[in-house]
């Protein structure tokens, strides 16, 4: 191509829309790919269980042995004095389950708690039956922490929280093409505003018309309200940032990379171990965990996923400030 030719195809609107055609081709194979690694085929590596009573005597440690052999993992161990103990911490949620082995000899009990992670309780459940019967072990499994009849799946809390990133970042795009006078101020107050009255939908049509969840309506608004506020300042310190260019980290960061890995879907025990330990720290790790302790451990709520949300909402507003005069927004300031 010619200097000439490619100079006219710079300045061309076919530049943007031969870029954007292979971004949007490799996006979707990422989008694709991301979900597969995370979800398609969860493994255990390492689980958090609680252990009472004769736990390090010869039938429980057989089935200790047999559930780590059945499940390529190892059950990370905490031993507690008391049954009571060890349930505190399922609602503490430092672990997933609860083996308990008499003194005496009789059966094993493994408590489970699907409101912990249903697919983790799912795994347990389904390694334990094979374990009993492989080892001659009498094991009786009980669920501690049932989850709710509407969501018999555990997946409700992961599809609010989603609405919530989604919707937060496209309303921000959308206020940046059809309200791009706003100055800086009125842009984070307007997307303060459509974050709290879309948190209140989101949670009124889950609850109140659909009766999937029961939420504690308060907290999860906020939750929500907090959540959409958070993504859509992302998305516009991307857009301060990269200008035209600001949904490509923005989808990387929120969808690509956060979703996956937030725990909603698939519990963390299960994830690859290193979007295990990443999503916690991005906004809609932040929000699934906020969300899954308000609707199931109410009482043991943690400020750690509430400072993720609010040190990515004051970051993103930050940069939005200081670097107002790079955003593609705002009007000039009205002559005295």
């Amino acid at each position: 191509m010619s200097d000439s030719r490619w100079t006219a195809f710079k300045q061309s609107p076919f530049l943007p829309a031969t870029v954007l055609l292979l971004l949007i081709s490799a996006a979707a194979g990422l989008f694709a790919g991301s979900y597969t690694y995370a979800m398609a085929n969860p493994t255990p590596h390492s689980i958090p269980t609680a252990v009472t009573g004769a736990y390090d005597q010869p039938p429980a440690r057989r089935f200790i042995a047999g559930m780590e052999q059945a499940l390529s993992a190892s059950l990370k161990m905490h031993p507690y004095d008391s049954r009571a103990a060890a349930v505190r911490a399922v609602e503490q949620q430092r672990v997933f389950a609860v083996v308990d082995a008499p003194a005496h000899g009789g059966a094993i009990t493994l408590d489970v708690s699907s409101a912990s992670g249903a697919t983790v309780a799912q795994v347990l459940g389904q390694a334990a039956a094979s374990v009993s019967r492989a080892t001659g072990t009498p094991v009786v499994l009980r669920d501690l922490k049932p989850l709710q009849k509407g969501d018999p799946r555990g997946l409700a809390i992961f599809y609010i929280s989603l609405a919530a990133v989604v919707i937060g970042f496209i309303g921000a795009i959308q206020l940046s093409v059809h309200a791009k006078a706003l100055n800086p101020m009125e842009r984070i107050a307007f997307t303060a505003a459509y974050a709290l009255l879309g948190g209140f939908t989101i949670a009124a049509v889950v609850d109140w018309w659909l009766h999937a969840l029961r939420l504690p309506f308060m907290e999860s608004w906020l939750i929500l309200a907090l959540t959409m506020f958070t993504s859509g300042m992302v998305f516009t310190m991307f857009n301060t940032l990269f200008g035209r260019w600001a949904m490509l980290p923005t989808w990387g960061l929120m969808v690509l990379l956060g979703n996956p890995s937030s725990g909603g879907a698939v519990s963390w025990p299960l994830l690859p171990s290193p979007l295990g330990a990443i999503g916690r720290w991005l906004p809609p790790g932040a929000s699934v965990n906020a969300q899954h302790t308000a609707v199931y451990f109410r009482g043991d709520q943690h400020a750690f996923p509430f400072l993720v949300l609010a040190g990515w909402s004051v970051l993103g507003c930050a940069v939005f400030l200081i670097w107002r005069h790079r955003h593609p927004g705002g009007r000039p300031a009205e002559p005295a």
